[in-house]
């Protein structure tokens, strides 16, 4: 892998070869090595970067879309966000139907990049006409000469990891990586790693991380969908409500779960222990990591993969804002309190 050895054309081309870096206190009580796969060095400081520039230059390639074009999509935020930096570039229009969970931080970064953005809130069923699924349909159905990404149910999107995510991590660990922790929601990108690593080695592990809320853990299990299951949460970008057919889940070995707490607190201990600025799902796969390693997945030998998919600027008021902290009960200030005065006769 060469990068910046040259001038590029065009910040696209900056899109993929990130770079493998190890942790070391975050994990210094843990059995095996971890390394953590920094997705935030893609232009668009995330690994939705991959499957955006994959899907519209396959579009591109088929005719199906040309300059002027408008381009819609479904998003928490890193997708939309990789679609509008690519749109900006070619000369798209573009549409986004974004969830309300979604971080302010990533709202404003959106509409700065030029995207036309529609909130929707997050804690209605995926059939409701209100859900960011059937907004960006019905976006689609009235707006000529446009193209749906619909990354959920879109093999492109495991294919860009296919032929991007997974070589990477093959090369950069020479071939020693004997597992890989990932979160899932569209589930493209451990689909897509999954799917090379175990051509070239079998017994690799892919570990994926679900959010409390979602139906994918025990879909994967039972094959059924556990409507019991489906509850708020605040986590963007893990877990889901539908079953999306981006997900390969024959290549996953198996899923964890974590709270939004756990997940928001790790991330904060990423930055204090490793000097690596997280968003929340990077935080989600270490503490899931953990998890996974006190139930004994690990030992002294095992080569373990962290694929961190985007950067902690984009959370400043969330898990970065001491009092959203508070408001969600993450943790608490104690407050001291003063002796009161006495006044004398």
């Amino acid at each position: 892998m060469v990068r910046n050895q040259k001038i590029n054309n065009s910040i696209l081309e900056l899109v993929g070869q990130t770079p493998i870096v190890q942790l070391h206190k975050i994990t210094e009580d843990l059995k095996g090595s971890y390394f953590a796969k920094l997705e935030s060095f893609n232009p668009g400081h995330s690994a939705k970067d991959r499957i955006a520039i994959h899907i519209i230059e396959n579009a591109e390639r088929k005719g199906i879309i040309k300059p002027g074009d408008t381009i819609v999509e479904t998003t928490s935020g890193n997708t939309g966000f990789s679609l509008a930096m690519i749109s900006m570039v070619k000369g798209y229009r573009c549409i986004l139907a974004v969830s309300s969970k979604s971080s302010q931080d990533k709202i404003d970064m959106l509409k700065t990049m030029g995207a036309e953005v529609h909130l929707c809130p997050a804690n209605v069923a995926a059939d409701d006409p209100r859900s960011y699924y059937e907004v960006a349909k019905r976006i689609h159905r009235e707006t000529p000469d446009s193209v749906y990404i619909n990354q959920y149910f879109n093999e492109l999107n495991s294919e860009a990891h296919y032929h991007s995510t997974g070589p990477e991590i093959w090369e950069q660990t020479e071939g020693r990586v004997t597992h890989v922790v990932v979160a899932s929601g569209t589930g493209g990108t451990i689909s897509g790693i999954g799917k090379y690593l175990k051509e070239q080695n079998p017994n690799v592990q892919m570990l994926a991380v679900d959010a409390f809320g979602s139906i994918l853990k025990k879909y994967h299990e039972t094959r059924e969908i556990d409507e019991n299951e489906i509850y708020p949460y605040r986590i963007e970008g893990l877990g889901k409500n539908l079953i999306p057919t981006a997900t390969n889940f024959d290549v996953i070995d198996v899923y964890e779960k974590v709270t939004d707490k756990d997940a928001a607190l790790k991330a904060r201990e990423i930055v204090k222990k490793e000097g690596i600025f997280p968003g929340y799902t990077s935080g989600a796969v270490m503490q899931a990591t953990e998890q996974y390693a006190n139930k004994g997945y690990f030992n002294e030998d095992s080569f373990v993969v962290l694929v961190f998919p985007d950067h902690g600027s984009r959370y400043m008021n969330k898990i970065y804002n001491d009092d959203w902290m508070r408001e969600q009960g993450f943790f608490h200030t104690v407050v001291k309190e003063e002796p009161m005065a006495v006044q004398a006769k």
